[in-house]
C-alpha cells in the first residue's frame, strides 16, 4: 500500500473521529474544551500533507506526462463538463487520480437533456436523461483490472436544493466512506505502458466485463448510469498512472478524432468508436 493511500485512509479515520467527538460532546455533555474536538481535523490535514510530500504529490513535476491518445469512451453526440482543456485539476482537486478527468453528458439533440431548475422539480428519474443506459466503450485494447457494481442509480440532483444536498451532505459522507462510494459503479482498464483508464457512475447491473478480461478498443464495457457522487446520468472518465484511484496520479489524454473538448462544447464521437458487440 502506498504512502499516499495510507495517508488518505488515516485522514478519513480522523475525520470520523472528529464527528464522533462532536456527537459525544453534545449528547454526553462532556466537560472538556470544545477546541479539543478540532484536534482530529488538524491531524487529518497534517497526515495528508505529509503523505503527499513523502508519496509524491499528484501534481508534482515528475508526474507530468505527454497526453495519451485513446479512442473516445462513448459514441454519438455528447457535451463536455469539468474539462481539463479549461483548467487542471479539472474537478478542483488532484485526489483520486482525477487531475485530467472529464465528465461527458449525452446531447443527442438540442434540448433533449433536462436542464437545471432552481426549485422544481427537485429531482428527476435517471431514465429522463439521454445519457442513462448509453454504452460505455473501451478506449483501447486493454485488461480489466478493477470492477465495482451494485450501487444504486439515484434520482438526479439538478435543482438548487438537490445540488446543495449533494455537495454538503452526500458528497461529504461519500468522501469519508472511500473513493469507491464517490466513483459509484466503475471499471478500471490497464492500457499498458503505465496507463490506466477509469470509468465512473455506471449503471447498476450493466457491467459486461470481469477482472482479468481482455477487451478490444470499442468493446462495450457497461452502460452510463447515475451511481456514486453524481448529479445526473453522465460518464466520468480519466486516465491514471496506477489502478487504484486513491494512490494514482492523473495522466492527460486526447481522444482520437475529437481531441479534448472544452466545457460546454458539443462533440460527435466518430463512427470508429462504436461498440463492436
Amino acid at each position: 500500500m502506498s504512502v499516499r493511500k495510507l495517508g488518505m485512509a488515516a485522514s478519513r479515520g480522523l475525520q470520523l473521529l472528529f464527528i464522533a467527538l462532536v456527537i459525544a460532546h453534545v449528547c454526553l455533555d462532556w466537560d472538556h474544551p470544545v477546541l479539543w474536538d478540532l484536534l482530529p481535523l488538524v491531524l487529518a490535514y497534517a497526515v495528508v500533507t505529509v503523505a503527499n510530500r513523502w508519496g509524491g504529490a499528484p501534481d508534482s513535476p515528475r508526474a507530468a506526462r505527454e497526453p495519451v491518445e485513446v479512442a473516445p469512451p462513448v459514441t454519438g453526440r455528447w457535451s463536455a463538463l469539468n474539462s481539463p482543456a479549461d483548467r487542471t485539476p479539472s474537478h478542483g482537486i488532484h485526489a483520486h487520480g482525477q487531475t485530467y478527468a472529464i465528465d461527458v453528458l449525452a446531447e443527442p439533440a438540442p434540448g433533449a437533456r433536462p436542464g437545471f431548475r432552481w426549485l422544481w422539480p427537485l429531482a428527476r428519474r435517471p431514465e429522463d436523461f439521454p445519457a442513462y443506459g448509453a454504452p460505455v466503450l473501451a478506449v483501447a485494447d486493454a485488461t480489466v483490472v478493477r470492477v465495482s457494481d451494485g450501487q444504486r442509480d439515484r434520482l438526479s440532483r439538478t435543482s438548487l436544493p438537490g445540488l446543495l444536498y449533494l455537495m454538503l451532505v452526500e458528497g461529504s459522507v461519500r468522501e469519508l466512506t472511500g473513493t469507491g462510494r464517490i466513483l459509484g459503479n466503475h471499471v478500471v482498464l490497464d492500457l499498458g505502458n503505465g496507463t490506466f483508464a477509469a470509468y465512473a457512475h455506471l449503471q447498476r447491473g450493466s457491467l459486461t466485463v470481469r477482472e482479468g478480461d481482455r477487451v478490444r478498443a470499442g468493446q462495450s464495457l457497461a452502460r452510463c448510469g447515475n451511481s456514486g457522487n453524481s448529479s445526473e446520468p453522465h460518464l466520468h472518465f480519466q486516465l491514471m498512472d496506477g489502478p487504484d484511484p486513491d494512490a494514482a496520479r492523473g495522466v492527460p489524454f486526447t481522444w482520437q478524432g475529437v481531441g479534448v473538448p472544452r466545457d460546454g462544447e458539443t462533440f460527435e464521437a466518430p463512427p470508429a468508436a462504436a461498440a463492436l458487440g
